[in-house]
């Protein structure tokens, strides 16, 4: 008589006590050795996932300090640890090769692209934005009312933004003098 192979997962489901083949019929020895990467984890730091306004929590799962991976808080209100596609994906977005990690600069009628320092490049910003003001501010429209304006610089903040940090840009660029300032989230 032929010795049965318990080992074939059909076999298992319709000898055995697992007749569905939901439990133990449908594993393997491979399956069994198989450990989640959430388990070999150092440590989870909590972030939001910054794809749009919804604001769905994230658990970020760190190991050697790499992110190995993202899933959703199972304990916000929120998302209840769901993620849409964009949010179950957003490890790329981190972990890509193909991520730019440096400042990338392409001079005026310039054709390539230059690497700068981001001590430079902030210094290049800041500088731009205090000569659009200064070149376009009003002390007076046309009226002679007293504007104390400028139209040179304007803001649109991203829906990602919570309600501390957009009020901290809608701050910085009033002081400026900006008063062209939306938010993507009402548009």
């Amino acid at each position: 008589m032929a010795k049965v192979n318990l080992g074939w997962p059909v076999l298992r489901q319709l000898l055995g006590k697992d007749v569905l083949g939901r439990g133990v019929a449908a594993r393997s020895k491979q399956t069994d050795a198989t450990t989640a990467r959430t388990e070999t984890a150092d440590r989870v730091a909590k972030s939001v996932c910054p794809y749009c306004a919804v604001g769905c929590a994230q658990q970020v799962f760190v190991k050697d300090e790499q992110v190995i991976q993202i899933e959703g808080d199972p304990d916000s209100p929120v998302n209840r640890g769901r993620l849409c596609p964009k949010g179950a994906a957003s490890k790329n977005l981190v972990t890509s090769e193909l991520r730019q990690t440096k400042v990338r600069y392409r001079r005026p009628y310039g054709t390539e692209w230059e690497d700068l320092d981001l001590d430079v490049a902030m210094e290049m910003i800041a500088d731009r934005v205090v000569k659009a003001r200064n070149d376009t501010w009003q002390d007076l429209d046309e009226r002679d009312r007293k504007v104390r304006r400028t139209m040179g610089i304007a803001s649109l903040g991203g829906a990602t933004l919570d309600n501390e940090e957009n009020y901290l840009i809608k701050k910085l660029f009033t002081a400026m003098g900006a008063i062209q300032i939306e938010n993507q989230a009402r548009i």
